[in-house]
């Protein structure tokens, strides 16, 4: 290896359930990494889920097909992980090597890192081989674990994203039905060949329509293209390059978020550069033409099928690199592998029963990168078949079961504009979203901080002009939990209004049906009645004496954060208040309640809600003695649990 920078193996994760059992050099992760990030850094750890039967050895026929479906172009396979001790670094390298030619073919000569983990260790020891010989392994001295994950993926990358409908029109005769398979390969050969023609025109935008400054469109011609360029071999575009023309522009020309003061490093917040492709030649014609029809019988009876396909594609790209190579090296492979997947998906089905494909791309928590799925939208999304194709996706990422991540409603959505006023973007919506975020801290000293995970949007008191001042409190903090679990999609129910509550309590007999249009109050006993009937989440109540008790509860509510993650109530006397998280020192006991007051009574004004208290950490007695909770009422803590559901 050249140098010390490249010895170091870099980990912007870690994998989830790493410790192994066994003697054998079983496969268990594949490592994800990227020609745009430096070398030997490891971006994400990916299951192996196939093995060949009877055997500890990975199916690499499965193993490449999931991956080359899930894997955007610019991230790659680098390495795989195996249990043993440092001879068996070997058998990861000979794994990732192979696994790698399927991906890739032949001529990928890039180094190849192998780790491996002990059975009694969690602990994990890498080795490199160069051009994936593992004949030959050096072992790093020095692994790096960065600390600001999202902005070593995101500070200088962007994502290209492109649709390109099409419609293959499938001739076959009816006595030989099998023709059909022959009539759609040569389809999509010609739909490939159009893709790399040199009269093909790429039209490249931003996809940021929010900003004033938005770029003019950028044409590539497929006559520029370069099919045969390596990415990690690439030469950025000179900094002092005047960008005269479009091959010398690079992704860049449509970045904004290196702007100062939007820095939210992540997949959605990623700058994004819309493709479309043009097939029709822009170039003219000195010579006159007219439409010209021809006309071919057939010799037998035959029928015409019309497939629909809309692929769907999206890469990962460093800015600096130039738009001409983001086309050919990034987008149109992309293209290229999406129609052979459609195709391969498609095929044995075909006649008997048209699939409905899609492909969806996710920024599922825990991933730094996002993924793409493929769905039959034939089946609906409670179907076992789906179920059990999004239980496999949560066991190769290494994702919880009891949370609904990779569903059709979780996936990235391109049509919305970019917004980052944290106004949620639910339909008809004008509430403020995720309100604690950059409050002050806690003031708790070494505390431990646990905050529920995912958004809720902040419903309070006088909400769209309804006048629940002095009575409703504990409505709206059921209706800021409800729109956590709307949020997070474990529900596409609408957030009742106040009458709605009344009126399913009334239906389950909780109430008489005077207490409709009422102006009583609830507690935490109605708010789970509410929440069983209409969202069928049971949640666990929590019995204070005294608000001075809350702090004994700490260390158990930072547990519910930190494995349930939803908003919890606090009801106490004639007030409900919606709590966030806790910031807790267990040595000295010191801690603070992160309060989302719901009796705010003013505009959505985040400054207003933040520095007026109504939104931030809480102490049940502060350093001046003064006590937020009433410590000479009785309080219930009602605590929503996470369905069991993928």
């Amino acid at each position: 290896m050249a140098d010390d920078n490249n010895r170091r193996v870099r980990l912007l994760c870690r994998p989830k359930q790493l410790n192994t059992k066994g003697s054998d050099p079983e496969i268990h992760f594949w490592l994800v990494g990227s020609p745009f990030l430096p070398p030997l850094t490891v971006a994400s750890f990916f299951r192996c889920i196939h093995s060949l039967p009877s055997s500890s050895s990975p199916d690499f026929r499965k193993e490449s097909e999931d991956l080359r479906t899930l894997l955007p172009k610019g991230f790659e396979l680098i390495g795989a992980v195996a249990s043993g001790e440092e001879s068996d670094a070997r058998a990861a390298v000979d794994a990732a090597h192979s696994l790698r030619k399927l991906l890739y073919g032949e001529g990928t000569d890039r180094p190849v890192i192998g780790a491996v983990c002990g059975s009694d260790s969690s602990d994990l020891r890498f080795f490199v081989s160069e051009s994936g010989n593992a004949t030959s392994l050096e072992a790093v001295p020095s692994v790096i674990e960065e600390q600001d994950l999202e902005k070593c993926l995101w500070e200088n990358g962007c994502l290209l994203h492109c649709e390109l409908p099409i419609k293959l029109p499938l001739y076959y005769a009816l006595k030989n039905p099998t023709d059909v398979e022959k009539a759609y390969l040569q389809a999509a050969e010609a739909v490939i060949a159009k893709l790399r023609d040199p009269k093909a025109v790429y039209m490249l935008e931003s996809s940021n329509k929010t900003s004033q400054d938005i770029p003019p469109p950028v044409i590539i011609r497929g006559v520029q293209l370069d099919f045969y360029a390596d990415l990690s071999k690439i030469k950025t575009l000179a900094e002092d390059d005047d960008g005269s023309d479009a091959r010398s522009l690079s992704c860049s020309y449509f970045s904004f978020g290196c702007k100062a003061g939007s820095q939210v490093f992540s997949a959605e917040n990623a700058d994004t550069i819309q493709v479309s492709v043009l097939f029709n030649s822009f170039e003219t014609s000195s010579a006159s033409t007219v439409p010209v029809a021809e006309y071919f019988p057939v010799e037998e009876e035959a029928r015409l099928i019309v497939v629909d396909i809309k692929l769907d594609v999206l890469c990962y790209s460093s800015r600096d690199l130039p738009l001409k190579y983001a086309v050919s090296s990034l987008i149109i492979p992309g293209l290229v592998d999406q129609l052979n997947i459609v195709q391969k998906l498609m095929l044995p089905n075909l006649l008997a029963q048209h699939p409905q494909l899609k492909s969806y791309h996710f920024s599922p928590p825990g991933i730094l990168h996002p993924i793409t799925v493929f769905y039959e939208l034939s089946f609906g999304e409670t179907e076992m078949k789906q179920v059990e194709v999004r239980r496999s996706l949560h066991s190769r990422l290494g994702l919880p079961y009891d949370r609904p991540l990779l569903r059709i409603s979780n996936a990235l959505d391109f049509s919305k504009l970019k917004n980052n006023d944290m106004i949620s973007l639910q339909k008809g919506s004008t509430l403020l979203r995720d309100v604690h975020i950059g409050i002050p801290s806690s003031g708790v000293t070494e505390g431990t901080a646990s905050l529920v995970q995912g958004s809720y949007e902040y419903f309070h008191y006088l909400h769209e002009g309804y006048n629940d001042s002095g009575w409703g409190c504990a409505y709206r903090s059921l209706q800021t939990i409800i729109s956590w679990f709307r949020l997070q999609n474990y529900t596409s129910i609408e957030v009742p209004s106040h009458r709605e509550i009344q009126q399913t309590l009334v239906e389950i007999g909780d109430k008489d049906p005077s207490f409709i249009g009422s102006r009583e109050w609830i507690g935490a006993i109605e708010l789970s009645f509410v929440l069983d009937k209409l969202l069928g989440v049971t949640c666990k109540v929590i019995n204070v004496r005294s608000g001075s008790e809350l702090p004994e509860k700490c260390r158990e509510l930072a547990l519910h954060f930190e494995n349930q993650s939803t908003p919890v109530m606090i009801g106490g006397g004639v007030l409900a208040y919606t709590l966030l998280g806790v910031d807790y020192n267990e040595a000295s006991g010191d801690c603070a309640f992160l309060i989302l007051d719901p009796h705010y009574t003013d505009l959505d004004d985040l400054k207003k809600i933040v520095n007026g208290g109504w939104c931030g950490w809480k102490k049940a007695v502060d350093n001046k003695g003064k006590n937020f909770f009433l410590h000479d009422k009785f309080y219930n803590l009602l605590l929503p649990q996470r369905p069991n559901m993928v």
